[in-house]
């Protein structure tokens, strides 16, 4: 009696299941992978996490995205430390120190866990790293066009969104070597500033910077709202034609100041695509396919394969100025 009771229970629970539209069988074989981002509710990290869910979709697999609501860390520790224990069979990372973050995922890794990793090529305990652009180019293309805005000479600042946030950190030493070995005329008046990643404390840094720093002409923000921040500031103050800024940014976020001057000119490549070819890895990896330089990923098209380096990368720099703006938002940038 037991026996039957318990298994009309059971036929009971998988036809509830059925009729609210969730295929048992497919549910059940989906892996799950979490993607730590490095702060959440900001629209660079809403287009990853579009894209992240695009991946899911497309390749099966169970895909989301978590993240601190301010950049931290510790927090990023503790969330993968989290996943862990909750034995998921990917964990995405776009870290906000490499040096922190690697102990815990030794212990994803030593746990069976596959990680995945994107703007952490330095990152240990890694499966695979994926970028969408070159970090020197990309740091060498923003000093080019400062320098254009500038004339070649002047004072300027760098912003990144942590001291300790690896790719903000690269741009910034090769856009730094660069003007050094091309525009001697050029000097970076500080230290490089953190807090590129929210809009506020961007806005503070430009403030602090003006009061400090009076001869500074252009700014350069590696972090996808410190060109947003800067620029409100320049807006505010009537700055426009005094000082150039540049940056990382969203083109729909930066499109109000690119048009009334007060930035410049931004690069980026599509968060959204970056965040759907971190799944594209996780899938083929889950699947044990064989990398190989050149070979096509799904979003990424025939990538750089560094197997030994456990590096996948493209070079997809887009520009965004007043002219290309409007085609970048049409494409749901």
């Amino acid at each position: 009696m037991m026996n039957r009771r318990a298994t009309l229970k059971s036929m009971a629970a998988v036809s509830a299941v059925a009729a609210a539209g969730w295929p048992l069988a497919a549910r059940a074989a989906e892996p799950d992978m979490v993607t730590v981002a490095k702060i959440i509710g900001i629209p660079w990290f809403n287009l990853v996490d579009k894209g992240i869910v695009e991946g899911g979709q497309k390749f099966d697999i169970n895909a989301t995205m978590i993240g601190p609501a301010h950049v931290d860390p510790a927090q990023q520790v503790s969330m993968v430390e989290d996943l862990i224990a909750k034995k998921v069979q990917v964990i995405g990372l776009i870290p906000l120190d490499v040096k922190v973050l690697g102990p815990v995922l030794k212990r994803a890794q030593d746990a069976g866990i596959i990680v995945i990793t994107q703007e952490g090529p330095n990152q240990d305990n890694r499966t695979w790293d994926v970028e969408m652009i070159n970090s020197k180019v990309f740091g060498e293309t923003q000093m080019k066009a400062l320098a254009g805005f500038m004339g070649g000479k002047g004072e300027y600042i760098l912003m990144v969104g942590t001291l300790t946030t690896p790719l903000h950190n690269k741009w910034a030493d090769a856009a730094i070597a660069y003007q050094k070995a091309h525009y001697p005329n050029m000097k970076l008046a500080t230290s490089r500033f953190p807090g590129a990643d929210e809009v506020d404390t961007a806005e503070q840094v430009m403030r602090t910077v003006l009061q400090a720093y009076p001869k500074v002409r252009g700014v350069i923000g590696f972090g996808s709202n410190g060109a947003i921040g800067a620029g409100n500031v320049v807006h505010q103050r009537h700055l426009q034609h005094k000082i150039a800024i540049l940056g990382t940014a969203i083109p729909s976020q930066v499109k109000p100041l690119l048009m009334n001057g007060s930035v410049r000119e931004c690069f980026v490549w599509s968060p959204k695509d970056a965040g759907f070819a971190m799944v594209a890895v996780a899938n083929l990896t889950l699947k044990k396919a064989d990398f190989h330089d050149g070979m096509d990923i799904p979003g990424l098209g025939k990538a750089n394969v560094d197997v030994p380096g456990k590096l996948i990368s493209v070079n997809r720099i887009l520009t965004i100025n007043k002219q290309t703006v409007d085609g970048l938002i049409a494409q749901g940038l």
